[in-house]
């Protein structure tokens, strides 16, 4: 995702309302964010669906590891050999 530019990605809902085409043209467009205002303070983002769809792979892959982290700290890990050998068994099937 791109970095966001305060002065062109922050807009207040009401400009949303009447411009959302636009909106969502500049999000498609830029890859960047787009911080939606009411009363002076943050209430949603809109953000291109492929930005979303990376969001979300980021986070299963974050969370995988966090597991996988816990389960070593527990005693649950494998040994690299067995690891190797059991994913060579697999691909040799």
């Amino acid at each position: 995702m791109q970095r966001l530019k305060f002065d062109q990605d922050i807009r207040p809902l009401s400009e949303v309302r009447t411009e959302i085409a636009n909106c969502i043209k500049q999000v498609h467009d830029t890859r960047r964010p787009l911080i939606i205002t009411q009363h002076g303070k943050g209430v949603a983002v809109l953000l291109d669906v492929q930005e979303y769809e990376l969001i979300q792979e980021k986070l299963e892959m974050l969370s995988d590891v966090q597991i996988s982290l816990s389960q070593i700290e527990n005693g649950n890990g494998i040994e690299h050999k067995k690891a190797k050998a059991m994913l060579l068994k697999r691909v040799q099937k």
